[in-house]
């Protein structure tokens, strides 16, 4: 049992199984729309169930119950460090539902997270963030600095097709 402000809830938070893939896309296609996004989603049951279940699992996700409902979810996989020649962790996603939002699952999520980062040798946790998410306000409230001197480079499409043939 969680004690979130006023009210108790029974916060779970689990591993994603294969049966979760609908859920999974449906928690990225509700981020999506509120990062102003959803035009972005191109994922599809088939593809989430080949990149997160197959033989080469890409990344894990973590699924935030209250009283068995599903209230939120969080997605993540490994990195390295060559300057630290260690690990790290990088979530792609943290998202909860608006009806949950500032209940502290957001929180609970993220100290999940880094439990697993500390039980895998991790030296850091890792994320991106729209400039514009009040969600900034949180991750400098948890301790996180911002990395304001690099910027995030992306191949896609075309160009990544023009890269690999050079």
């Amino acid at each position: 049992m969680e004690n979130f402000g006023n009210e108790e809830v029974n916060l779970n938070i689990r591993k994603a199984s294969i049966d979760d893939v609908p859920l999974i896309l449906k928690f990225i296609k509700e981020l999506s729309v509120y990062e102003k996004r959803s035009k972005e989603v191109v994922a599809t049951e088939d593809t989430l169930r080949e990149t997160l279940f197959g033989d080469k699992p890409y990344a894990q996700v973590l699924i935030a119950e209250i009283e068995g409902k599903p209230v939120g979810y969080a997605l993540y996989f490994y990195h390295f460090s060559t300057f630290i020649g260690r690990p790290g962790l990088y979530i792609e996603d943290v998202y909860v539902s608006e009806e949950y939002r500032g209940k502290r699952i957001g929180t609970a999520l993220f100290k999940y997270c880094a439990h697993i980062a500390k039980e895998n040798k991790c030296v850091r946790m890792e994320w991106s963030v729209l400039k514009w998410n009040p969600a900034r306000k949180f991750y400098d409230h948890m301790g996180a600095k911002p990395i304001n001197e690099w910027l995030v480079y992306r191949l896609t499409g075309d160009a990544l097709d023009k890269m690999a043939d050079l």
